[in-house]
C-alpha cells in the first residue's frame, strides 16, 4: 500500500513539472523556427516601442486641426453668405489740406456673394463673385501750392469718373475651432481670383475723355474669425495678410492716343483695406 502511494505522488510530480516547462517554452515564429530571445520584448516593456512609426498625416492630425472631436462644420453642409457696402459723399466749398473750394458728389457700391460646400469635416470649397461701382462728379477744385505771388495753382473743372469692377474667385476654407467651443472658430481662406474693370474719365470744356479697361489676377490668403449668432447664422470677419497680384490696364484718350500699364506685387503684410465683415448661413 505504501509503495502504491509513493508511485502515485511521483507520477503527479512529473506531470506538474512537464506543465511548467510547457508554459516557459521558447515561442515559435510563423516560419516554424524558434524566435530569437533577443527579439522578445522584456516583461512589462511598453508595447508602443515596437509599433510602426507614425505617418506624416498621423503626425499632422496630432495638432488637432483635423480631429473629428473638434467638429465645427460637418461634411455635407452648404454655406451661403456675402458682404455688401454702400457709401455716398457730398462736398460744398470744402477744403482738404491744400485743396480748396471742392464741390463734388459721388458714391461707392460693392457687393460680394459667396457659396461653398463642406466636402470634408471642417473644410469647404466654394466660389465668390465681387462687383463694385464708383462714381465721382467734381464741379470744381483748386490746388494751391505756395503763396499768392510765387505759388502755383491748379484748377479742376467738370471732372467725371465712373468705374465698374467685377471679379470671380475660387476659394478653399479650413475651420479651426477654439478648443471644444461650438460657437467661435478661426478659419483660413485661400482664394484664386480673376477679374476686369471698365472706367470712363472726362473733364474740361470742350470735353476730353479717356476710356480704360483693366484685367487682374490674384492669389491671396485671408485668415479670419467666425461667431455663430444662431444655429444657422454666423458673422465672419477676415483680413488679407499676403498675396500675389498682377494688373494690366489699357487706356484710349479721345479715341486717338493709346496707353498701357502693367504692375505686379507680392505682399506679405496685413492689408487694412481688405478687411471684410459679412454674414453667412450654414444649411
Amino acid at each position: 500500500m505504501r509503495h502504491r502511494l509513493l508511485a502515485t505522488l511521483l507520477f503527479a510530480s512529473l506531470c506538474l513539472d512537464g506543465m511548467a516547462q510547457a508554459n516557459t517554452a521558447v515561442p515559435v515564429a510563423e516560419t516554424g523556427r524558434p524566435a530569437a530571445s533577443g527579439n522578445l520584448p522584456a516583461a512589462g516593456a511598453d508595447t508602443a516601442a515596437v509599433r510602426k512609426p507614425l505617418t506624416i498625416n498621423q503626425r499632422r492630425e496630432r495638432r488637432g486641426l483635423t480631429d473629428t472631436h473638434t467638429l465645427f462644420v460637418p461634411k455635407g453642409q452648404w454655406i451661403f453668405g456675402g458682404t455688401a457696402s454702400y457709401s455716398t459723399h457730398t462736398n460744398n466749398s470744402y477744403q482738404f489740406f491744400i485743396v480748396e473750394g471742392i464741390n463734388s458728389e459721388g458714391y461707392n457700391f460693392k457687393v460680394s456673394p459667396m457659396i461653398a460646400y463642406s466636402f470634408r469635416d471642417n473644410m469647404a470649397l466654394g466660389a465668390r463673385f465681387i462687383y463694385g461701382r464708383t462714381l465721382l462728379r467734381m464741379d470744381k477744385a483748386d490746388l494751391k501750392l505756395g503763396d499768392e505771388e510765387t505759388g502755383t495753382e491748379i484748377h479742376v473743372n467738370d471732372f467725371y469718373e465712373l468705374v465698374h469692377s467685377y471679379t470671380a474667385a475660387v476659394l478653399w476654407r479650413q475651420y479651426i475651432p477654439l478648443g471644444r467651443n461650438k460657437r467661435f472658430a478661426l478659419f483660413n481662406e485661400l482664394s484664386l481670383s480673376a477679374g476686369g474693370s471698365q472706367g470712363r474719365f472726362a473733364n474740361d470744356v470742350p470735353v476730353k475723355g479717356t476710356y480704360e479697361t483693366g484685367f487682374n489676377l490674384a492669389l491671396g490668403v485671408s485668415p479670419g474669425i467666425i461667431a455663430f449668432a444662431t444655429n444657422n447664422m454666423a458673422v465672419e470677419v477676415n483680413v488679407g495678410v499676403m498675396g500675389i497680384t498682377y494688373n494690366s490696364t489699357k487706356q484710349v484718350h479721345n479715341q486717338v492716343t493709346e496707353g498701357r500699364r502693367t504692375s505686379s506685387m507680392m505682399n506679405f503684410k496685413v492689408n487694412i483695406f481688405s478687411i471684410g465683415l459679412g454674414v453667412a448661413f450654414y444649411l
